[in-house]
Protein backbone atom coordinates (compact mmCIF):
# COMPACT_ATOMS: atom_id res chain seq x y z
CA UNK A 1 0.00 0.00 0.00
CA UNK A 2 1.40 3.38 -1.01
CA UNK A 3 2.75 5.86 1.54
CA UNK A 4 2.36 3.54 4.48
CA UNK A 5 5.05 3.81 7.17
CA UNK A 6 7.51 1.00 7.83
CA UNK A 7 8.22 2.07 11.42
CA UNK A 8 5.55 3.32 13.81
CA UNK A 9 7.09 5.49 16.53
CA UNK A 10 4.86 5.67 19.61
CA UNK A 11 5.63 8.56 21.94
CA UNK A 12 4.12 11.49 23.76
CA UNK A 13 2.84 14.43 21.71
CA UNK A 14 5.30 17.00 20.39
CA UNK A 15 3.16 19.52 22.30
CA UNK A 16 4.23 17.95 25.59
CA UNK A 17 7.17 19.63 27.29
CA UNK A 18 9.86 17.15 28.17
CA UNK A 19 12.66 14.88 27.17
CA UNK A 20 10.94 12.15 25.13
CA UNK A 21 9.25 14.52 22.70
CA UNK A 22 12.54 16.42 22.32
CA UNK A 23 14.37 13.18 21.53
CA UNK A 24 11.85 12.11 18.89
CA UNK A 25 11.88 15.57 17.31
CA UNK A 26 15.66 15.28 17.04
CA UNK A 27 15.34 11.80 15.48
CA UNK A 28 12.94 13.27 12.90
CA UNK A 29 15.77 15.44 11.59
CA UNK A 30 18.03 12.48 10.80
CA UNK A 31 18.07 10.96 7.31
CA UNK A 32 17.07 7.59 8.77
CA UNK A 33 13.62 8.91 9.68
CA UNK A 34 12.72 9.17 6.01
CA UNK A 35 14.86 6.20 4.92
CA UNK A 36 12.98 3.81 7.20
CA UNK A 37 9.58 5.40 6.65
CA UNK A 38 8.99 6.43 10.26
CA UNK A 39 5.70 7.89 11.45
CA UNK A 40 5.21 9.46 14.87
CA UNK A 41 1.95 8.50 16.58
CA UNK A 42 1.22 10.61 19.67
CA UNK A 43 -0.37 8.47 22.37
CA UNK A 44 -0.28 10.98 25.22
CA UNK A 45 -0.27 14.67 26.00
CA UNK A 46 -0.03 16.49 29.31
CA UNK A 47 -3.28 18.13 30.32
CA UNK A 48 -6.67 17.30 31.75
CA UNK A 49 -8.05 13.77 31.95
CA UNK A 50 -10.19 14.56 28.91
CA UNK A 51 -7.15 15.68 26.88
CA UNK A 52 -5.16 12.60 27.89
CA UNK A 53 -8.07 10.31 27.02
CA UNK A 54 -8.55 12.02 23.66
CA UNK A 55 -4.89 11.57 22.72
CA UNK A 56 -4.92 7.95 23.86
CA UNK A 57 -8.01 7.15 21.78
CA UNK A 58 -6.86 9.10 18.73
CA UNK A 59 -3.42 7.52 18.96
CA UNK A 60 -4.93 4.04 19.19
CA UNK A 61 -7.14 4.68 16.16
CA UNK A 62 -4.16 5.78 14.07
CA UNK A 63 -2.12 2.85 15.37
CA UNK A 64 -4.77 0.31 14.39
CA UNK A 65 -5.00 1.89 10.93
CA UNK A 66 -1.26 1.74 10.22
CA UNK A 67 -0.33 -1.41 12.16
CA UNK A 68 -1.18 -3.96 9.43
CA UNK A 69 1.15 -2.23 6.98
CA UNK A 70 4.20 -1.47 9.14
CA UNK A 71 7.19 -3.71 9.82
CA UNK A 72 8.43 -2.38 13.17
CA UNK A 73 6.87 -0.68 16.19
CA UNK A 74 9.25 1.59 18.14
CA UNK A 75 7.76 2.28 21.58
CA UNK A 76 9.13 5.08 23.78
CA UNK A 77 8.43 4.64 27.49
CA UNK A 78 9.43 6.48 30.64
CA UNK A 79 7.89 6.34 34.09
CA UNK A 80 5.29 3.78 35.18
CA UNK A 81 2.17 5.49 33.71
CA UNK A 82 3.88 5.59 30.32
CA UNK A 83 4.86 1.91 30.54
CA UNK A 84 1.34 0.90 31.51
CA UNK A 85 -0.22 2.87 28.63
CA UNK A 86 2.13 1.32 26.09
CA UNK A 87 1.51 -2.27 27.23
CA UNK A 88 -1.67 -2.52 25.15
CA UNK A 89 0.14 -1.21 22.06
CA UNK A 90 2.85 -3.82 22.60
CA UNK A 91 0.33 -6.65 22.89
CA UNK A 92 -1.29 -5.64 19.60
CA UNK A 93 2.11 -5.46 17.90
CA UNK A 94 3.02 -8.96 19.04
CA UNK A 95 -0.39 -10.35 18.04
CA UNK A 96 0.18 -9.05 14.51
CA UNK A 97 3.74 -10.37 14.32
CA UNK A 98 5.57 -7.04 14.21
CA UNK A 99 9.15 -6.48 15.29
CA UNK A 100 9.23 -4.28 18.38
CA UNK A 101 11.64 -1.89 20.06
CA UNK A 102 11.19 -0.54 23.58
CA UNK A 103 13.10 2.71 24.03
CA UNK A 104 13.49 3.21 27.77
CA UNK A 105 13.71 6.79 29.08
CA UNK A 106 13.72 7.02 32.86
CA UNK A 107 15.46 8.98 35.57
CA UNK A 108 15.17 6.55 38.48
CA UNK A 109 15.26 2.78 38.93
CA UNK A 110 13.22 2.88 42.15
CA UNK A 111 10.14 4.25 40.39
CA UNK A 112 10.49 2.06 37.31
CA UNK A 113 12.28 -1.28 36.95
CA UNK A 114 12.76 -1.78 40.71
CA UNK A 115 9.44 -0.27 41.76
CA UNK A 116 5.86 -1.51 42.18
CA UNK A 117 5.43 -1.82 38.41
CA UNK A 118 8.57 -3.84 37.80
CA UNK A 119 6.47 -6.63 36.28
CA UNK A 120 5.09 -4.21 33.67
CA UNK A 121 8.59 -3.30 32.55
CA UNK A 122 9.69 -6.94 32.59
CA UNK A 123 6.82 -7.92 30.30
CA UNK A 124 7.54 -5.06 27.89
CA UNK A 125 11.26 -5.86 27.78
CA UNK A 126 10.65 -9.61 27.41
CA UNK A 127 8.29 -9.03 24.48
CA UNK A 128 10.60 -6.55 22.74
CA UNK A 129 13.02 -7.64 20.03
CA UNK A 130 15.32 -4.80 21.06
CA UNK A 131 15.53 -2.66 24.20
CA UNK A 132 17.19 0.73 23.81
CA UNK A 133 18.64 2.45 26.88
CA UNK A 134 20.29 5.86 27.14
CA UNK A 135 23.67 4.97 28.65
CA UNK A 136 25.95 2.22 29.96
CA UNK A 137 24.68 2.98 33.45
CA UNK A 138 21.13 2.22 32.35
CA UNK A 139 22.28 -0.86 30.44
CA UNK A 140 23.86 -2.20 33.63
CA UNK A 141 20.75 -1.37 35.65
CA UNK A 142 18.36 -3.06 33.22
CA UNK A 143 20.53 -6.14 32.64
CA UNK A 144 21.14 -6.67 36.36
CA UNK A 145 17.39 -6.53 37.02
CA UNK A 146 16.09 -8.64 34.12
CA UNK A 147 17.52 -11.44 31.97
CA UNK A 148 17.46 -9.88 28.52
CA UNK A 149 20.23 -11.69 26.67
CA UNK A 150 21.80 -9.65 23.88
CA UNK A 151 18.76 -7.56 22.96
CA UNK A 152 19.84 -4.38 24.82
CA UNK A 153 21.42 -1.53 22.85
CA UNK A 154 22.83 1.76 24.16
CA UNK A 155 21.74 4.79 22.15
CA UNK A 156 22.53 8.25 23.47
CA UNK A 157 20.08 11.06 22.92
CA UNK A 158 21.22 13.43 20.15
CA UNK A 159 21.98 17.12 20.39
CA UNK A 160 19.34 19.14 18.55
CA UNK A 161 20.40 20.72 15.30
CA UNK A 162 20.89 24.47 15.66
CA UNK A 163 20.37 26.65 12.60
CA UNK A 164 23.69 28.52 12.75
CA UNK A 165 25.80 28.57 15.90
CA UNK A 166 28.36 30.86 14.23
CA UNK A 167 25.95 33.80 14.38
CA UNK A 168 27.46 36.41 16.67
CA UNK A 169 25.21 37.28 19.61
CA UNK A 170 26.40 39.42 22.49
CA UNK A 171 26.76 37.24 25.56
CA UNK A 172 25.11 38.29 28.80
CA UNK A 173 26.02 37.36 32.36
CA UNK A 174 23.38 34.66 32.53
CA UNK A 175 23.52 31.31 34.31
CA UNK A 176 20.74 29.32 32.66
CA UNK A 177 18.90 26.25 33.93
CA UNK A 178 16.29 24.81 31.57
CA UNK A 179 13.63 22.21 32.22
CA UNK A 180 10.73 21.60 34.57
CA UNK A 181 11.13 23.62 37.77
CA UNK A 182 10.81 20.73 40.22
CA UNK A 183 12.66 19.40 43.27
CA UNK A 184 14.18 16.57 41.22
CA UNK A 185 15.82 19.16 38.99
CA UNK A 186 17.42 20.83 42.03
CA UNK A 187 16.32 24.39 41.26
CA UNK A 188 16.22 25.20 44.99
CA UNK A 189 19.86 24.12 45.37
CA UNK A 190 20.94 26.37 42.51
CA UNK A 191 19.21 29.41 44.03
CA UNK A 192 20.75 28.80 47.46
CA UNK A 193 24.19 28.10 45.97
CA UNK A 194 24.14 31.26 43.87
CA UNK A 195 23.09 33.24 46.95
CA UNK A 196 26.43 32.33 48.55
CA UNK A 197 28.39 34.19 45.84
CA UNK A 198 25.82 36.57 44.32
CA UNK A 199 27.05 39.60 46.30
CA UNK A 200 30.44 39.25 44.57
CA UNK A 201 28.88 39.18 41.11
CA UNK A 202 25.93 41.61 41.13
CA UNK A 203 26.01 41.81 37.32
CA UNK A 204 25.23 38.08 37.00
CA UNK A 205 21.78 36.49 37.22
CA UNK A 206 20.08 33.10 37.25
CA UNK A 207 17.41 32.31 34.67
CA UNK A 208 15.13 29.28 35.05
CA UNK A 209 13.48 28.48 31.72
CA UNK A 210 10.68 26.05 32.46
CA UNK A 211 7.26 25.56 33.97
CA UNK A 212 6.58 24.17 37.42
CA UNK A 213 7.22 25.50 40.92
CA UNK A 214 7.89 29.05 39.80
CA UNK A 215 6.23 30.77 42.76
CA UNK A 216 8.16 28.56 45.20
CA UNK A 217 11.35 29.44 43.37
CA UNK A 218 10.61 33.16 43.64
CA UNK A 219 9.90 32.73 47.35
CA UNK A 220 13.27 31.02 47.91
CA UNK A 221 15.03 33.79 45.99
CA UNK A 222 13.36 36.40 48.23
CA UNK A 223 14.22 34.38 51.33
CA UNK A 224 17.94 34.38 50.49
CA UNK A 225 17.90 37.99 49.31
CA UNK A 226 18.68 37.59 45.60
CA UNK A 227 15.24 38.11 44.04
CA UNK A 228 16.70 40.83 41.80
CA UNK A 229 19.19 38.34 40.34
CA UNK A 230 16.77 35.48 39.61
CA UNK A 231 14.28 35.29 36.73
CA UNK A 232 11.58 32.76 35.83
CA UNK A 233 10.40 33.40 32.25
CA UNK A 234 8.44 30.11 32.17
CA UNK A 235 8.61 27.50 29.43
CA UNK A 236 10.19 28.91 26.28
CA UNK A 237 10.50 27.56 22.76
CA UNK A 238 11.26 28.63 19.22
CA UNK A 239 12.99 31.96 18.68
CA UNK A 240 12.73 32.90 22.38
CA UNK A 241 14.61 29.75 23.38
CA UNK A 242 17.17 30.27 20.64
CA UNK A 243 17.86 33.85 21.71
CA UNK A 244 18.17 32.95 25.40
CA UNK A 245 20.59 30.08 24.78
CA UNK A 246 22.72 32.25 22.49
CA UNK A 247 22.89 35.02 25.10
CA UNK A 248 23.70 32.66 27.99
CA UNK A 249 27.25 32.37 29.36
CA UNK A 250 26.94 29.34 31.69
CA UNK A 251 24.49 26.43 31.82
CA UNK A 252 23.70 24.55 35.05
CA UNK A 253 21.64 21.41 35.65
CA UNK A 254 21.65 20.54 39.39
CA UNK A 255 19.46 17.41 39.04
CA UNK A 256 19.15 14.58 41.52
CA UNK A 257 18.29 12.01 38.82
CA UNK A 258 18.29 11.87 35.02
CA UNK A 259 18.25 9.45 32.11
CA UNK A 260 20.45 11.34 29.68
CA UNK A 261 19.46 14.99 30.08
CA UNK A 262 18.25 16.72 26.93
CA UNK A 263 18.86 20.05 28.67
CA UNK A 264 22.60 19.37 28.71
CA UNK A 265 22.47 18.27 25.07
CA UNK A 266 20.74 21.57 24.26
CA UNK A 267 23.53 23.41 26.06
CA UNK A 268 26.21 21.48 24.17
CA UNK A 269 24.47 22.25 20.87
CA UNK A 270 24.87 25.96 21.66
CA UNK A 271 28.46 25.50 22.84
CA UNK A 272 27.69 26.46 26.44
CA UNK A 273 29.96 25.46 29.32
CA UNK A 274 28.06 23.14 31.65
CA UNK A 275 27.94 22.64 35.41
CA UNK A 276 25.99 19.52 36.42
CA UNK A 277 25.60 16.64 38.82
CA UNK A 278 27.11 13.25 37.87
CA UNK A 279 23.76 11.49 37.41
CA UNK A 280 22.21 9.32 34.71
CA UNK A 281 24.33 8.81 31.63
CA UNK A 282 26.62 11.81 32.08
CA UNK A 283 29.37 9.98 34.04
CA UNK A 284 29.79 7.61 31.06
CA UNK A 285 30.87 10.53 28.91
CA UNK A 286 32.22 13.54 30.79
CA UNK A 287 35.40 14.32 32.75
CA UNK A 288 35.28 16.79 35.62
CA UNK A 289 37.35 19.96 35.14
CA UNK A 290 38.07 18.99 31.52
CA UNK A 291 34.78 19.16 29.61
CA UNK A 292 32.34 19.94 32.44
CA UNK A 293 32.27 20.98 36.10
CA UNK A 294 30.59 18.46 38.40
CA UNK A 295 29.31 18.57 41.97
CA UNK A 296 27.40 16.11 44.21
CA UNK A 297 23.59 16.42 44.12
CA UNK A 298 22.33 18.64 46.91
CA UNK A 299 25.75 20.03 47.85
CA UNK A 300 25.11 23.77 47.62
CA UNK A 301 28.59 24.72 48.85
CA UNK A 302 30.24 22.61 46.14
CA UNK A 303 27.86 24.07 43.56
CA UNK A 304 28.67 27.61 44.71
CA UNK A 305 32.38 26.84 44.29
CA UNK A 306 31.83 25.55 40.75
CA UNK A 307 29.67 28.53 39.83
CA UNK A 308 32.34 30.93 41.04
CA UNK A 309 35.06 29.01 39.24
CA UNK A 310 33.13 29.20 35.96
CA UNK A 311 32.29 32.88 36.39
CA UNK A 312 35.76 34.01 37.44
CA UNK A 313 37.96 31.85 35.20
CA UNK A 314 37.37 32.98 31.62
CA UNK A 315 39.99 30.61 30.22
CA UNK A 316 38.31 27.64 31.90
CA UNK A 317 34.94 28.74 30.57
CA UNK A 318 36.25 28.97 27.02
CA UNK A 319 37.95 25.58 27.28
CA UNK A 320 34.73 23.90 28.39
CA UNK A 321 32.81 25.77 25.68
CA UNK A 322 35.11 24.13 23.12
CA UNK A 323 34.50 20.72 24.68
CA UNK A 324 30.74 21.29 24.51
CA UNK A 325 30.95 22.10 20.80
CA UNK A 326 33.02 18.96 20.26
CA UNK A 327 30.38 16.82 21.98
CA UNK A 328 27.68 18.35 19.78
CA UNK A 329 29.64 18.05 16.53
CA UNK A 330 31.06 14.56 17.04
CA UNK A 331 29.62 12.07 19.54
CA UNK A 332 26.10 13.47 19.84
CA UNK A 333 25.31 14.95 16.46
CA UNK A 334 22.05 13.91 14.81
CA UNK A 335 23.79 12.21 11.88
CA UNK A 336 25.80 9.91 14.17
CA UNK A 337 22.88 9.04 16.46
CA UNK A 338 20.52 8.62 13.50
CA UNK A 339 22.95 6.18 11.88
CA UNK A 340 23.13 4.13 15.09
CA UNK A 341 19.34 4.01 15.32
CA UNK A 342 19.21 2.98 11.67
CA UNK A 343 21.51 0.05 12.45
CA UNK A 344 19.03 -1.15 15.08
CA UNK A 345 16.19 -0.92 12.55
CA UNK A 346 18.34 -2.85 10.06
CA UNK A 347 19.07 -5.59 12.60
CA UNK A 348 15.35 -6.26 12.88
CA UNK A 349 14.82 -6.11 9.12
CA UNK A 350 17.61 -8.64 8.62
CA UNK A 351 15.94 -11.03 11.08
CA UNK A 352 12.85 -11.38 8.92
Amino acid sequence: MLNMPEVLVLATSRRTHGGISSVVMAHEMANEWKKYGCRWIATHRNGSIAVKLLYMMTGMAKYLWYLPWCKTVHIHIGEAPSARRKSLFMRLAKLTGKKTIVHFHAFDTASTIEGPYSAVYKKLFDDADRVIVLSKMWENAVCSTFELGDKVRVLHNPCPRIADTSVEVKKKNIILSAGVVSPRKGYHDLIRAFAIIAHKYPQWKLVFAGSGEIEKGKAIAREVGIENQVEFPGWIAGSDKDRLFRETSVFCLPSYAEGFPMAVLDAWAYGLPVIATPVGGLPDIVHDNEDILLFPPGDTKALADQLEKMIADTALRHRIESASRQFAEESFNIITIGHRLGKIYSELSDKR
